[in-house]
C-alpha cells in the first residue's frame, strides 16, 4: 500500500472494529497500518472480509497476524508473477540491455542475487534452482512492513561497458506496466545497498612474523 491508501485502509479497519462492537484506538490503526503496509489494499480488504465469514475464527475481532497468516498464500502468487516477468526479460530481452521492472522488490532481489548480467549467464540447467532461490527471496520481502532499498535499473552488459570508458547509454527497457516501471526508476538509490565499515588506523607494525616452512609430505 501507499500513502494514498490511508484513508480507505483506516475507513476499512474502522468498520471492522465496529463490525465486531470493538473500539479502534489510534495506538491499534498505527499498528494495522504497519503491518499491512507491505501488502495491496485489495488483497487485505479481501483478507478481512474471509476472516469475518470464516466459520472457525470469524466470530472474534481480526488481529493484523490473522489477516498476515491468510495473504501468506499470496506473497507466494506475487512472488511467482514477479517470477514470471523476470523469466520472460532475460528470454526476450536478455541481459546485453539494461531493464527496469515494474516491481522495486525485483531489482533488489536480482541485485542480490549478483545482478542482472548474472542471470543471463546461467545454464538452462541451473533456472530451476534460480527460480526457486529468487521466490523464496522475494518472498521474504514482501513478507516486510516495508519496501527494501534498490537500484533504480539493473545495468546491462552494454551499460556496463559503456560506464567503464565513459559513454552514455539507451535508456532502459521497460519491463511490466511503463508507468509503474518509470516510477520504480525515479525512486532507486544508486548508493550501495550494503553498507561499508571504516576500519581505524593501523596501529605501530610489529616485527615482522616469522615464515613457518613445512617438512616435505606435511599437510
Amino acid at each position: 500500500m501507499n500513502v494514498s491508501d490511508k484513508p480507505a485502509f483506516f475507513g476499512l479497519i474502522a468498520d471492522v472494529y465496529a463490525f465486531y462492537k470493538s473500539d479502534f484506538s489510534e495506538f491499534a490503526g498505527r499498528v494495522w497500518w504497519e503491518a499491512m503496509l507491505a501488502y495491496d489494499f485489495t488483497a487485505v480488504a479481501d483478507a478481512l472480509n474471509r476472516h469475518c465469514v470464516n466459520p472457525d475464527s470469524g466470530q472474534f475481532l481480526p488481529k493484523p497476524a490473522d489477516v498476515v497468516k491468510m495473504l501468506a498464500g499470496s506473497t507466494v502468487d506475487a512472488a511467482l508473477v514477479a517470477w514470471s516477468k523476470v523469466d520472460r526479460a532475460v528470454r526476450e530481452v536478455g541481459t546485453y540491455r539494461s531493464v527496469a521492472f515494474d516491481d522495486p522488490v525485483i531489482h533488489r532481489v536480482i541485485t542480490d542475487m549478483g545482478g542482472w548480467v548474472q542471470f543471463g549467464a546461467k545454464e538452462e540447467d541451473e533456472w530451476p534452482f534460480v527460480r526457486n532461490e529468487f521466490v523464496n527471496r522475494y518472498r521474504g520481502f514482501r513478507m516486510r512492513s516495508e519496501i527494501p532499498e534498490y537500484l533504480p535499473l539493473l545495468v546491462g552488459i552494454a551499460e556496463a561497458a559503456n560506464n567503464k570508458v565513459g559513454f552514455t547509454s539507451e535508456r532502459p527497457t521497460l519491463i511490466g506496466d511503463a508507468k509503474a516501471a518509470q516510477a520504480v526508476l525515479a525512486g532507486g538509490s544508486n548508493k550501495p545497498l550494503l553498507g561499508v565499515m571504516q576500519l581505524p588506523p593501523a596501529g605501530p607494525v610489529g616485527p615482522k612474523p616469522t615464515k613457518l616452512r613445512l617438512a616435505k609430505g606435511a599437510i
